[in-house]
């Protein structure tokens, strides 16, 4: 099959190239990826009031992609905010601080209770969710507030955001892009997040007791460590923090055994578990607030949604121009492709399989290179569906793996940005356990590459 390249293919190639490299440089994407759409545009239809429209027209295309997703967020960062504030967080966790008598097993029960609450309430509100109860217990113990972080890292920021099995934000981002099912990626990824996982984890461990036991790292066992407590233990009685703390979670396994019942996935999934932190957020309000329950209902939700557009700001001008590879061009811009196009992305992919020999080991290696480049903004999300867009061409070129060589970009991209290795988006965690980030990033860079390389390798023989 013959594919018309254009200059429209061009400009696309060159604007990819030009968002990795200020992602390198570590500036930011949001002037690149516009000046990228309304080029396209303008290239395009040859009018400029129209395709000053079209970069509109984008962030409207991409925003209407992302709604359900910012949407689902903002409601369970609004949630989590109700269960800080009235306590609720402490009688959810303080059962777990009884398991917790040495460092070894505050390393991997903080890790593993870390990742139950990511899947569900996304790591940042679950740091907040957990610091204050499990690290004072973790510290007390032997376990240096640096290894209390690292867990938070590894497990929260890494394996649960990356994989986002409940969400579905990161997967909903990639698989678009790619133009593929989120399923498809969702199911692809669970062998990679776990290899990931338990290569990285276990990595970290070792390393660390390694350390501890050198002298090199010293425990922090006499270590205070001063947490800001926002809670007010007067909004609801002990009974009633015990009662919400016992049913949170069985509400929300009841969402995962419906959602596997009724083969719930994508964006019923996530309208499952958005419904639920609504009304979840509903009944603790009124319950707390009383007669200003509905006021205080509201200003969480404002607190949700400042959230979730604070972190998808920068996502939504790079996701416009992405969108613009598929099915967007099209409905952005109008029919302005050859006829006999597939989408910028298949075109360019048909065309690099005629002139260059991939195989699953050049694919593999270029995936983890673009997503590992795409996190070093440091949000992990901003360039995922960069890596989407990569992992269709490649994937075209070379006959098979779109979604395996896609879940491993979104892998790649967020462990990299989503917190663990990225100085300044490791702030939340390092603030909380008063580690310095740069110290923490120093100490995740060997685990987190050991396992890039591991999670590759095995991505070649899925492919």
């Amino acid at each position: 099959m013959v594919v018309e390249l254009t200059a429209l293919h061009w400009i696309y190639v060159l604007f990819i190239f030009l968002i990795i490299g200020f992602m390198v440089m570590k500036r930011d994407t949001t002037l690149v990826s516009i000046i990228g759409i309304f080029l396209l545009a303008i290239v395009a239809t040859g009018s400029l009031s129209g395709s000053v429209s079209s970069v509109f027209n984008s962030f409207i295309y991409a925003i209407t992609e992302l709604l359900p997703t910012i949407l689902v967020i903002s409601i369970i960062v609004a949630m989590s905010r109700t269960l800080t504030v009235t306590g609720i967080n402490d009688a959810m966790i303080s059962p777990f601080a009884k398991l917790i008598k040495t460092p070894a097993l505050a390393y991997w029960t903080i890790g593993i209770v870390m990742m139950c609450i990511s899947w569900f309430f996304w790591p940042s509100p679950a740091v907040a969710l957990m610091g204050a109860v499990l690290l004072p217990v973790a510290v007390r113990v032997g376990l240096p507030a640096l290894g209390v972080a690292v867990a938070m890292n590894l497990f929260g920021h890494g394996i649960a955001l990356s994989g986002d099995f409940v969400i579905q934000a990161a997967p909903k981002l990639t698989a678009d892009a790619a133009g593929i099912p989120v399923s498809s990626v969702v199911q692809a990824s669970i062998p990679l997040v776990i290899v990931m996982g338990v290569v990285t984890t276990v990595t970290a461990f070792y390393l660390l007791k390694r350390d501890m036991k050198s002298g090199k790292l010293k425990s922090s066992g006499s270590l205070e460590v001063e947490l800001k407590q926002t809670s007010d233990p007067t909004l609801l009685t002990d009974g009633a923090k015990k009662f919400f703390a016992l049913l949170i979670p069985v509400l929300f396994a009841a969402d995962v055994a419906a959602m596997s019942i009724l083969d719930l996935q994508g964006g019923d999934a996530t309208a499952l578990v958005g419904g639920t932190s609504i009304f979840i957020l509903l009944l603790i309000s009124l319950a707390a607030h009383k007669n200003k329950g509905l006021e205080k209902t509201t200003s969480y939700l404002i607190e949700g949604f400042q959230f979730g557009f604070k972190v998808f700001g920068a996502v939504i001008p790079i996701a416009a121009f992405f969108y613009l590879g598929d099915s967007g061009f099209l409905k952005i811009i109008g029919e302005f492709l050859p006829e006999a196009s597939q989408g910028i992305v298949n075109d360019l992919g048909v065309a690099l399989a005629s002139v260059v020999p991939l195989n699953a080991e050049v694919g593999a290696v270029t995936l983890t290179a673009v997503g590992a480049i795409t996190g070093l903004d440091g949000s992990g999300f901003s360039g995922i569906s960069l890596a989407g867009s990569v992992a269709a061409i490649f994937s075209t070129a070379i006959g098979a793996g779109a979604a395996t060589l896609t879940a491993l970009g979104q892998i790649a991209a967020i462990w990299v940005g989503g917190g663990t290795l990225v100085p300044w988006a490791l702030i939340p965690a390092a603030a909380i356990c008063g580690v310095d980030p740069f110290e923490l990033a120093r100490r995740n860079l060997l685990p987190v590459t050991i396992g890039l390389v591991v999670t590759t390798i095995v991505a070649m023989f899925l492919i």
